[in-house]
C-alpha cells in the first residue's frame, strides 16, 4: 500500500512525462447498476469528475442522483481548504450508513485529499468500510479497480505524479459549454497551497491534443470552452518546442468556437503579448480572473506570489486599459500568519483600487505539509472573521456597482438551463461571466440569445428576451 508522500513534491521537477492515447474496450459489464457522485472543490476537480463518469459509464453504470439507489458511491474530494476535510469525512457517515444496509456498496474516495498521507490514514484507522482510494494521478485505473474490488479496502494512490492521458471517455455536464484541461499541476509552490503536492507538478498537454479536443467539441455542437489549469498562463514552459499561451490561446480562438475563457491565471506569468490576443479576438471573452491573495509585500513574499502590489495594480492598469469593458475577479486570503492590521488594510486598499466584479475570499486554514503550516500564526479566529467579514462588505460593494452597469442594456447571453428558483425563467451567462436569470422560453436553452437587464442585483441580473 503506497501512501503520497508530500515532503517529496518540492524534488519532482524534471520526472519524464509521458503522453499516453487511451484506447481501452471496456466491456459493460456493470449494466444495471448506478453510481452517485459527489463533487468538492474547484473546476479542475468538477471536470475530474466529468472524466469519472465517463470511465463509470463505459462499465455500463448509470447515474442516479439518490444514494440510496446507487451501488457505486464516489466522493471526488478537495483539500484546500480544512472545512472540506471536515464536509467530507461528515458525508462519509451517511455512507457508512447505506452500508449497513447495503452490504455489496462500493464506497470510493478520490481527489486532492486522497493524496494527502493523514488522509489515507485516517481512513486505514477509522473509516475501513471504504472500498477504494484513488489519487489525482491514477484516475485511469478506476475502471480495473472497480473490477477487482473484492470490498477490502484498496488504496491505490500514486505519491509521484502520472502520465497525461488523451482520449479520455468524459461524461460532460453539458452539451454547450465545457471544459478543456490544457495542464495539470503547478510548479509554482506558494507557501499556503497544497495543489503542487496533490497534483504535482505541472504537465502540459500538447497543443496539437488541444486543438483537436476543441475541434471535435466544435463539431459537436458546443458553443463554449473553458481553458483549465492551476496556472493556464504558463501553459507549455515545462516543454520544449510548443506553443506559450498566447499562442494556444489564438490556436483555440482560430478554431470558430463561439466564446473562449480560461481560469486560473498567475499575475506573474500574465504578459502584454496575452492582454493583446485577448484585445483583438472577439471570440475570447473579456473575462480575467487574477488572484491577488494578498495586497501587501511583506505578506505577498511570505506566500512566495512573486510580484508586489505595484506590479499587480500596474498590470490591472493595462487590462483595464486594452480590453474594454473587462470584468475582473480575484481570490483573496485574509489572516495569513502574521498579518498585521495595517497590512490587512493594504489589501482593502487594492480591492478599493481596482472594484473587482467579485470576489473569492478566505479564512487562511494551514494545510498539512506546506511552509505556512510551520509559521507562526498569531492572528486569532476572532480578527479573521472580522477582517473577512470588513472585506466581504467592500467587495460586495463593488460587485453591486458593477453590475448596475448593465441596467438597461442588451447582452448577450449563452443559456444553459431552467433557474433554480424560479422554474418560469430560464439562467445563463454573459460574455463577462454574470449570471442572467432571464423571462424566456425553454426552447432558448442552449442558445446565445439577445436579453434586456431589467434588474440588478449584488450576484446576479435580471432580464427579458427581446428576439430569438
Amino acid at each position: 500500500m503506497q501512501l503520497p508522500d508530500l515532503k517529496e513534491a518540492r524534488k519532482r521537477t524534471n520526472n519524464k512525462v509521458d503522453y499516453i492515447y487511451e484506447n481501452k474496450k471496456v466491456e459493460k459489464v456493470l449494466s444495471g447498476k448506478k453510481y452517485f457522485l459527489k463533487t468538492y472543490g474547484c473546476q479542475m476537480n468538477v471536470h475530474d469528475s466529468e472524466e469519472i463518469a465517463g470511465r463509470l459509464e463505459r462499465l455500463g453504470l448509470t447515474k442516479t442522483d439518490n444514494m440510496e439507489d446507487s451501488d457505486v458511491v464516489i466522493l471526488n474530494t478537495c483539500a484546500i481548504r480544512e472545512n472540506a476535510h471536515d464536509k467530507m469525512f461528515g458525508f462519509l457517515g451517511r455512507c457508512k450508513h447505506l452500508k449497513e444496509t447495503k452490504k455489496d456498496l462500493i464506497i470510493g474516495i478520490c481527489g486532492c485529499m486522497a493524496q494527502e498521507a493523514s488522509v489515507c490514514e485516517e481512513i486505514i484507522k477509522k473509516h475501513p468500510f471504504v472500498n477504494i482510494v484513488f489519487g489525482t494521478h491514477n484516475i485511469n485505473e478506476l475502471e480495473e479497480l472497480l473490477l477487482k474490488n473484492d470490498h477490502k479496502l484498496d488504496i491505490n494512490v500514486y505519491s509521484i505524479e502520472g502520465n497525461v492521458y488523451e482520449n479520455i471517455p468524459y461524461s460532460r455536464d453539458s452539451k454547450k459549454t465545457a471544459w478543456v484541461n490544457i495542464q495539470y499541476g503547478c510548479d509554482k509552490f506558494c507557501t499556503y497551497c497544497i495543489v503542487p503536492y496533490t497534483r504535482g507538478k505541472q504537465r502540459s498537454r500538447k497543443s496539437q491534443d488541444i486543438i483537436n479536443e476543441v475541434k471535435e467539441l466544435v463539431a459537436n455542437g458546443y458553443l463554449e470552452v473553458t481553458l483549465l489549469g492551476q496556472n493556464v498562463n504558463a501553459y507549455g514552459k515545462d516543454l520544449e518546442d510548443e506553443l506559450s499561451f498566447p499562442e494556444l490561446l489564438q490556436s483555440v480562438s482560430d478554431t470558430g468556437i463561439k466564446r473562449i475563457f480560461f481560469v486560473t491565471s498567475h499575475p506573474w506569468d500574465f504578459t502584454d503579448e496575452l492582454i493583446d490576443v485577448i484585445k483583438n479576438n472577439d471570440n475570447i471573452m473579456p473575462y480575467v480572473h487574477l488572484p491577488l491573495q494578498s495586497g501587501n509585500d511583506h505578506i505577498l513574499k511570505l506566500m512566495g506570489r512573486r510580484y508586489t502590489k505595484e506590479e499587480y495594480l500596474e498590470l490591472v492598469k493595462k487590462i483595464k486599459a486594452n480590453i474594454p469593458n473587462v470584468c475582473l475577479t480575484t481570490d483573496i486570503i485574509v489572516g495569513f500568519p502574521g498579518e498585521t492590521e495595517s497590512e490587512f488594510a493594504d489589501t482593502l486598499e487594492v480591492v478599493e483600487e481596482v472594484k473587482y466584479d467579485s470576489a473569492f475570499t478566505f479564512i487562511y486554514s494551514p494545510r498539512v505539509g506546506t511552509p505556512a503550516a510551520l509559521m507562526k500564526d498569531n492572528v486569532t479566529l476572532k480578527e479573521k472573521e472580522d477582517r473577512l467579514q470588513r472585506l466581504n462588505t467592500i467587495v460586495n460593494k463593488y460587485a453591486l456597482i458593477n453590475n448596475q452597469k448593465y441596467q438597461d442594456k442588451v447582452v448577450e447571453v449563452l443559456v444553459l438551463g431552467e433557474s433554480e428558483k424560479d422554474h418560469d425563467k430560464v439562467y445563463g451567462y454573459t460574455n463577462t461571466m454574470k449570471l442572467v436569470n432571464v423571462n424566456a422560453p425553454k426552447d432558448v436553452i442552449g442558445k446565445i440569445i439577445n436579453v434586456k437587464i431589467t434588474d440588478c442585483k449584488s450576484f446576479s441580473l435580471d432580464g427579458v428576451i427581446i428576439d430569438k
